[in-house]
Order: C-alpha cells, then structure tokens, then sequence
C-alpha cells in the first residue's frame, strides 16, 4: 500500500498561476510519452509515486497520450485507483483535447462535438468525475474561437472540470481566447507554450499577453525533447529520440546545433548543475512561467528535475554567456 512522503510540501516550491487562485508546483510531470499502454506498468507508477513523493501535486495529460492514444488516461486511471485516491484532493490533473484522436470528422481540432465528447470519454479513462484543468490543446483555424471557447466554459460550468486552458495559440491568438472566456464569465487559468532556450517564441509577446491578463504559463519541453541534457554531448546517441527522427529530428542537429549544446553544458557546470538542470531552472527564471512541465522515463530523472529548484537563480553574467551561446557568438 502506497503511503505518500510527509515532507512532500518541504521543498517543493509554488507558484501562483497568473492572479489566479491556484498554486502549482515550480516543476510538474507531463504524461507525454513513457505512461502508455506499450510502456512499463510499474515504471510508470514508480515515476509518479516519487513525483508525489517530491511535491508535485499537477500531472498533465492529454486525449492521445499514449501510445496508444489514450492509454495515458488509462495507466494513470488504475495508478490513481491504486495510489492516489485518498490525495486526490491534493492533485491538479489535466487533459486536453485538439489533436487527431479517432476516425471522421468529429475527433479532431475544436468542435464543440469533439472536445465536450472527448473530455467525457477523458474521464471514463481515469475514474474521474473532474479533472482539474481542460484545455483546448491547439487552435482551430476552421473553427470560430467563440465555439471552441464556449466548449472549455461547458466543461467549467457542468463541473467536468474546474479551470479552463489553452495551449499553443500565439500572442494574437491568445489575446482573442481570453476576452472570449472572460466575456462568458469563465477565465483562462493558463496556458501551455512550448519553451526553451532553444524555442523562445513565447518571449515574442506571449508572455507579456499572459502577464497583463494575469493568466499561468505551465511551459512543456524544458529541455527541448532532451536535446538540453548530457545526451547530445558527444553527438547523437544510437538509441535516443533524435536517431529515430522521433520529434527531434536528426536532420535538424547539426554540428553547429550540437557546439552550443556544449558550450552551454560548460555554463551549467560553473553552476554546479548537469544542463538538464540549468535547462529547467532556466525556463522558471522568468516570473511569468508558473511552471515547468518535463517528461521523464525513469525515477532518477524525476529526482534530477526537481533537483534544479536547489539552484534556481542567474546572475546577469550567466544569463548574457547562455544568450551569447544561442546568438552563436561563442563561435566568433
């Protein structure tokens, strides 16, 4: 029987999403990939069990997490049943709809049929009656915002889900979804960008968007699909994501690619940090970003993500040598 840290909330450390109501943990657990039905069992629930065990209380998933899709949900369904019901109250559980997720032309994007159906079939996956956070995972250009929006305010106010969110709409775009939701009375408790330092889009006025509207940034691929690791170090490794073309394509790290990678290992090891770390306490040096989301497929890495809250700050230096080595001037 699984019986949680009593010093989870010790060290953990949490931040208010936007002027919101709700704190989350500096560092969250996404279920992306390693929580589906062709991974582990008891991998899986491991990696949870000691995510917990650490403080962090938000695990993020989505419809077709898997694979296959939706066997995210349904791992994490049975590890709630095992483990976490009696701390469910101590949880922020999300999922999210947007992406292709079964056959015809009602299962994908922003219909109202599609996210209102799909975050019912979410729930029956996990054993939920509520999830904590239902977002709409990427814009529909098809599909008028006002029916997308007014889909995540049904699933708030039929009690399906307690926050809505949004997740890959840029700052225009993110800028339109928040006046929608805020005219129906339901506001957007954050948003979900893809950032790194190697993916700085959000600072394009995202973030600023997100900052005047008091709404959280959980930000996903911290560590840019593990590019911002040790792993790249002495080039691309047989078995990693890159040498499968799986989402980090190889065409794309090349060798001038792989020097900033070093370079930047260098000024995380000044800080007494591996680059993973520095990587993620990068992202959370911003105030704007709420938190951090990372993936993981075994227990250390979750205790190596959540280890980078030990050294959290940067000083003007190591910020203008990290923008130097992304500029390439460390090259010249």
């Amino acid at each position: 029987m699984y019986i949680a840290d009593d010093k989870r909330y010790e060290a953990m450390q949490y931040r208010r999403s936007g002027r919101s109501g709700l704190k989350l943990p500096a560092v969250s657990l996404g279920l992306w990939q390693n929580f589906g039905g062709v991974n582990n069992f008891e991998n899986s629930r491991a990696m949870l069990r000691r995510a917990f065990d650490l403080g962090i209380t938000h695990f993020d998933l989505a419809n077709n997490y898997g694979p296959p899709y939706g066997s995210a949900e349904e791992t994490f369904g049975q590890i709630l049943k095992k483990d976490f019901l009696p701390y469910r109250d101590e949880l922020i559980i999300s999922t999210k709809a947007g992406w292709d997720m079964w056959p015809g032309p009602y299962g994908d994007l922003g219909s109202r049929k599609y996210m209102l159906a799909s975050l019912d079939q979410s729930l029956n996956r996990m054993g939920l009656e509520y999830v904590d956070i239902f977002y709409h995972h990427r814009p529909d250009p098809e599909t008028p915002m006002e029916e997308s929006m007014g889909a995540l305010d049904t699933a708030v106010r039929s009690g399906r889900a307690l926050y809505a969110g949004i997740s890959a709409y840029n700052a225009k775009q993110t800028a339109e979804a928040l006046k929608i939701l805020r005219d129906l009375g339901t506001p957007c408790l954050i948003h979900q960008p893809k950032y790194s330092m190697f993916v700085r889009d959000p600072e394009q006025g995202l973030l600023d968007v997100l900052e005047k509207e008091g709404v959280g940034a959980i930000v996903f691929s911290p560590l840019a699909q593990g590019l911002l690791s040790d792993r790249y170090l002495l080039g691309i490794p047989s078995d990693s994501r890159a040498a499968r073309d799986f989402f980090l394509k190889k065409k794309d790290i090349g060798e001038a690619t792989l020097a900033k990678v070093r370079a930047l290992n260098e000024v995380a090891l000044q800080r007494g940090q591996t680059l993973a770390k520095m990587a993620v306490a990068w992202v959370l040096r911003d105030p704007r970003v709420t938190s951090a989301l990372v993936g993981t497929s075994k227990v250390s890495q979750v205790n190596d993500n959540v280890s980078a809250l030990k050294n959290p700050k940067f000083s003007a230096d190591e910020l203008r040598q990290v923008d130097d080595i992304l500029a390439g001037k460390h090259l010249a």
